[in-house]
């Protein structure tokens, strides 16, 4: 398949398809140069970043250091930048608002946006998945916090995306409401095999999640650990609680006790 090309002032991003081969068809984000500014100052400074194809990784970074500027701009929702970033045709991005239309029922938002007029079956089959199959006629209104989540998460997945894009997704929920929702979303990504980019402030929801932890600052990825664990985790475990405290420092954050539960 032939690379589609978008051409701006200063800036060049390219998409990619599954169907190509070569290094870039091995790798889900390729990122190169990538440099991204806002009233002369660089939030995002001649950044690198690969992502091989199915890998979930998390993005750490103090509030303002570019992690959702970076979200945004593999989203294709931020064009004003300099570099060279490929990323998949087939993408999709949950935020942590679930940004649902009120005056829709859940199943018409799940399509909401998707091309070529599918049908209502094509909107149950994704709430389904994420546990949602009996709201399928609700109002935004009557939904739980997680539920509205999950009606996002829906929305995305039915894109059959191979990149998907996260951005805080679990922040406004309860602790309960969060720790079910991060099990959907590892359980999903196995299921599903697509790359997965989740920026949170949560070390410990990076660690339970993630392959492999990215901390960004000064515009760039400036530290990364990989977790060698199966899965389910646990925080207890003595390597991942070294991983946390590695983490926190590079944040500057002293390390609390971890809080011990286990994601899927």
């Amino acid at each position: 398949m032939a690379t589609e090309l978008h051409r701006q002032v200063n800036s060049v991003e390219k998409e990619s398809g599954q169907e190509q081969g070569g290094e870039s068809g091995a790798a889900a984000v390729r990122v190169r140069s990538l440099t991204r500014s806002f009233d002369g100052r660089a939030v995002i400074d001649n950044l690198e970043l690969d992502v091989p194809a199915g890998e979930f990784v998390a993005l750490l970074g103090r509030s303002g250091c570019g992690k959702s500027t970076l979200l945004r701009v593999l989203a294709g929702l931020d064009r004003e930048i300099e570099g060279e970033v490929l990323v998949p045709r087939r993408k999709a991005v949950a935020f942590q608002a679930p940004r649902l239309m009120p005056w829709k029922r859940v199943w018409r938002n799940v399509l909401l946006g998707l091309p070529g007029r599918p049908g209502r079956a094509v909107a149950e089959r994704a709430l389904n998945e994420v546990g949602l199959g009996h709201r399928v006629d609700a109002w935004p209104k009557t939904l739980s916090g997680g539920e509205a989540q999950r009606a996002s998460l829906a929305r995305a997945l039915v894109r059959e995306p191979d990149l998907l894009l996260l951005d805080e997704p679990f922040g406004a929920l309860d602790a309960l409401t969060r720790i079910t929702a991060q099990q959907l979303v590892a359980e999903l990504w196995q299921r599903r095999g697509c790359a997965v980019l989740l920026v949170t402030h949560d070390v410990e929801e990076a660690l339970l999640l993630a392959d492999r932890v990215l901390v960004m600052d000064g515009g760039v990825i400036a530290h990364q650990v990989r977790v060698d664990r199966d899965r389910p985790r646990d925080i207890a475990d003595p390597l991942l609680a070294e991983l946390r405290t590695e983490l926190l420092d590079r944040l500057g954050v002293q390390a609390p006790e971890p809080a011990v539960h286990k994601v899927a």
